[in-house]
């Protein structure tokens, strides 16, 4: 059923649902924006969300399938009543910079008291790639019984400006942490090309460097695909993927930043999938499908040291 036909909060989206049927989705209203790519862009609002790949230039391996389930998770949890957007930014904070519209959370729940997870996706900091780089790995998180938060940030001011913005997420979700029934013990920061930028520069610094006022490091960071080469002087432990045909972020940047991690004392695994390039997401579908839940296992294995 199209969901412009149904009065149903919860209705599902399709393949042959389009722009315009998200947008005005009844539950999504006050934030269906925040789960395209493009902030104030003009959409062609007839594009089948089965086209939806088509407006993530940096990414590959866009399975409409994964960006459906994530969309309609996201529906499923709205539409019953659950509090799956947040504004990490107050009212006065946004009026006095509008550029702030741009940022929130997306909650997905697991279990009560776990760890949460922080996802920066990617998009070389002009868009941000959620629909396939942080819901559809969220819920690979949440199968494994963890919290999941996936971030929008500010695009088109640089990789500083965003960062500070997944700093102060990392903020809200411990000055929250009760209520979201989420453990502040434990967390990680995931990050894809642009977004593995903004989680690797507060696994070397902090969130307080970039002007959070948590001083708590991440007991893991998980990055795929990215030359970051910035380092700090003691490295988290540190989850790697790259495809072996990615141009952007070739394989050998990111064995460089491995070894020189390793030789700095941290804790560091690293998967070249040699016939992937740039932005495969989950990698569903491919040879890399299941990097998530590895990367979930690397992660509870800091947690429980």
């Amino acid at each position: 059923m199209n969901a412009m036909t149904s009065t149903t909060p919860s209705a599902t989206l399709m393949g042959e649902d389009t722009i315009a049927d998200l947008l005005r989705h009844p539950a999504l209203q006050g934030f269906a924006e925040h789960l395209l790519p493009w902030a104030d862009r003009n959409y062609d609002q007839s594009m089948p969300l089965s086209q939806l790949g088509q407006l993530l230039p940096y990414h590959s391996e866009v399975r409409p399938d994964a960006l459906l389930s994530g969309i309609n998770r996201v529906i499923a949890d709205a539409g019953s009543g659950k509090p799956v957007f947040h504004d990490i930014y107050s009212a006065e904070e946004r009026r006095a910079n509008p550029s702030l519209e741009e940022v929130g959370l997306f909650f997905f729940a697991a279990d009560p008291g776990a760890p949460f997870a922080i996802i920066a996706p990617g998009g070389g900091f002009t868009y941000v790639g959620a629909i396939h780089e942080g819901f559809p790995c969220a819920q690979e998180i949440n199968a494994k019984g963890l919290n999941a938060f996936v971030l929008t940030y500010r695009t088109g001011q640089g990789g500083q400006i965003a960062t500070q913005d997944m700093a102060r997420a990392v903020d809200y979700v411990m000055d929250h942490a009760t209520e979201l029934q989420v453990a502040t013990e434990g967390y990680s920061l995931w990050g894809s090309s642009a977004g593995a930028r903004m989680a690797a520069y507060i696994g070397s610094h902090g969130p307080d460097a970039f002007g959070a006022r948590s001083t708590a490091r991440p007991a893991a960071v998980i990055i795929a695909y990215t030359s970051h080469n910035d380092t700090g002087r003691k490295e988290p432990p540190t989850y790697i993927v790259v495809g072996g045909r990615d141009g952007i972020a070739p394989p050998r940047n990111m064995q460089a930043r491995a070894a020189r991690l390793r030789d700095m004392g941290a804790e560091v695994a690293m998967t070249v999938f040699p016939n992937l390039g740039h932005g495969f997401g989950t990698g569903a579908g491919t040879e890399a499908a299941g990097w998530v839940g590895d990367a979930v296992r690397f992660w509870k294995e800091q947690v429980a040291q």
